[in-house]
């Protein structure tokens, strides 16, 4: 099933997408869906044309995994690694599709984009085996891993880099485990005013999405909503030659296959405080 959030002229519902609408449910928030309460139908259809996405839901935590595509280690410089590479972003940084992206005035000069592969937790983890990780997984999301590359990689810790308002976009729906027949085999794209500077697919993986869910859970208790961000392929901006950032007036898409997508205007540095 294809879960969206959305503000209707009646108010927010939570609904899944049936025949090319969305079919309202009983339940406030995702959380209750992710989190295995039981619903029902409520109301008719909404034509997806009337209804505006919002944040599809609001994880309690996000741990993202760097450096996980091989290729992408290549093209930044970074050494392969033997284990995954751990830092997290938070709360702040989550926005909805269409959500502009801006960033302190005098901050950064150099923000990135990178296309993700978001996995949402359905059910407690706690020292599971990859053999079973899966099975604690609610579903899949697109998400857009936005970096202040320039704070990123002049401190000892990727978070403040990572962690502006705004610097986790999220697309509209999260997608049910039970509709993605292999996680490892899906294409994954971003796309800058159009045009393509990723474009790769999640075999590419160094660690796999089993493997990282168990290599968390061992250490960390994953609850339902968390949400862990995979890595990102090839083609960001650090990595053309001439380096290229984001700016005013771009606009950004991340594209996975039978995930759906997640588009933002760049409006910039703005003054804050």
């Amino acid at each position: 099933m294809k879960w969206m959030s959305v503000q209707t002229p009646q108010g927010p519902r939570v609904g899944y997408i049936k025949d090319g609408a969305l079919q309202p449910v009983n339940v406030s928030r995702m959380q209750e869906i992710v989190e295995g309460k039981a619903w029902s139908d409520a109301g008719n259809p909404i034509p997806l044309a009337d209804v505006k996405p919002t944040l599809p839901f609001a994880p309690r935590n996000i741990i993202c995994i760097g450096a996980n595509y091989r290729d992408h280690c290549i093209e930044t410089g970074l050494a392969i690694p033997e284990k995954p590479v751990v830092f997290a972003k938070f709360s702040n940084t989550l926005a909805a599709d269409g959500d502009a992206i801006t960033w302190p005035e005098g901050f950064t000069e150099k923000v990135d984009w990178e296309a993700e592969l978001g996995v949402v937790i359905g059910q407690r983890a706690q020292g599971v085996s990859e053999v079973d990780a899966l099975s604690h997984v609610f579903g899949y999301v697109a998400a857009n891993d936005v970096s202040a590359r320039d704070v990123q990689l002049g401190e000892a810790q990727w978070v403040r880099g990572k962690s502006l308002d705004g610097f986790c976009p999220l697309a509209p729906t999260v997608v049910t485990r039970d509709e993605v027949t292999d996680v490892q085999s899906l294409g994954i794209r971003c796309l800058v005013n159009g045009e393509a500077v990723q474009s790769s697919n999640t075999s590419e993986m160094i660690f796999s999405v089993a493997f990282l869910v168990a290599y968390l859970s061992r250490a960390i208790t994953l609850e339902p909503g968390d949400l862990i961000l995979t890595g990102t392929p090839a083609g960001v901006g650090l990595g053309l030659k001439p380096p290229r950032f984001l700016k005013r007036g771009d606009v950004v898409s991340v594209e996975i296959d039978g995930l759906g997508s997640v588009t933002n205007p760049v409006h910039g540095a703005v003054a804050r405080g």
